[in-house]
């Protein structure tokens, strides 16, 4: 019986999907060979064993979880998830699954088919993902897409978004007194970040938010679906929008490492504003240096990629888990 159940599992298409994309997690390998192995003697002694011989392991199995993305390497999620893990002494791993966009249904129907407790969901599948989830949160239904998967107790799959948890929690911890309401907020760009962070706001109590993207029609989109307080404005108007603003948002790429420095002055943006940019790969855009040395607060996409994971975790491992220095001292040293 025991050879002939292990056999039949192996052969699952779902797990040899995950067997195959494993080797290339970048260090995870032998922590998520154990959680499988781990997840196979379990689901065998289920079927087998457990009438006679009830063992007390069952009440504290090893739980899985991990990233979908494509690439994925570049996630520091991994780092963050097991740094938890670690931190509060459970029994389980974080990893990374590449996973290309042909393969994510399949991908998607293997939490099940593995006993994962859920995946965070990355570029480019936080959209496709939503149309194979039993259940989506209303709050990812407004942002229109998905960064976690939380398999319930009856296999069901439900989707959430955090972003925009984690951007909120961010500006609170560069500045604890912040408020949403404090004056107008200046973003740009019109993608998937900019929604999630666009709905945050509005349900953080934000009064105007004037929206910039290269391309007006996106911005102009944005502004009908969530009406007040969001107004688009032309790209060429960036510089003059930011007076009188509380908080600059950069949500483009234009930054990040590879790509040219954001197009934009500040001189007309009070020094008391807030200054964030969602990227943190460099940790300091152009942006965020030129706004430092003007005597503007800063924010990278750090705090918002660590503050997303939280609630996450919770859903998974059973506990909201505390943002340390220590946290971000483990996760700088990766990047």
């Amino acid at each position: 019986m025991w050879f002939i159940s292990l056999k039949k599992l192996i052969q699952c298409k779902y797990l040899a999907h995950f067997l195959n994309v494993l080797p290339n997690s970048q260090g995870h390998l032998i922590v998520y060979r154990k959680a499988i192995r781990t997840n196979l003697l379990l689901t065998w002694y289920s079927l087998t064993l457990k009438k006679f011989f009830p063992i007390s392991f069952m009440s504290n199995p090893f739980i899985m979880a991990g990233v979908m993305g494509w690439p994925v390497a570049h996630s520091r999620s991994p780092q963050i998830h097991n740094f938890w893990i670690r931190q509060y002494g459970l029994s389980g791993g974080y990893g990374r699954f590449p996973v290309a966009p042909d393969q994510l249904e399949e991908a998607i129907h293997g939490i099940r088919a593995l006993g994962l407790a859920g995946s965070n969901i990355t570029i480019p599948h936080k959209v496709e993902a939503m149309n194979y989830m039993d259940w989506i949160h209303p709050l990812a239904l407004r942002v229109g897409a998905i960064n976690t998967i939380v398999r319930q107790p009856d296999g069901s799959l439900h989707g959430f978004n955090n972003d925009g948890f984690g951007y909120i929690e961010s500006l609170r911890e560069a500045q604890p007194k912040w408020r949403a309401d404090s004056g107008p907020i200046v973003i740009l760009g019109a993608g998937g970040a900019s929604r999630a962070i666009v709905v945050s706001l509005i349900d953080a109590g934000v009064k105007e938010i004037r929206l910039l993207n290269r391309s007006r029609d996106k911005a102009d989109a944005l502004a009908e679906e969530f009406g007040a307080p969001v107004s688009a404005l032309n790209w060429e108007e960036r510089e003059n929008a930011l007076s009188c603003a509380a908080l600059l948002v950069n949500t483009t790429n234009q930054g990040m490492h590879g790509e040219p420095p954001l197009d934009i002055a500040l001189s007309q943006l009070p020094t008391t504003a807030l200054v964030s940019d969602a990227i943190y790969v460099p940790l300091e855009t152009p942006l965020l240096a030129t706004a430092r040395l003007r005597g503007n607060t800063t924010v990278n996409g750090l705090g918002m990629l660590i503050h997303q994971a939280r609630p996450a975790f919770e859903a998974w491992f059973g506990v909201m888990p505390e943002v340390t220095p220590e946290l971000y001292a483990e996760v700088l040293a990766s990047l």
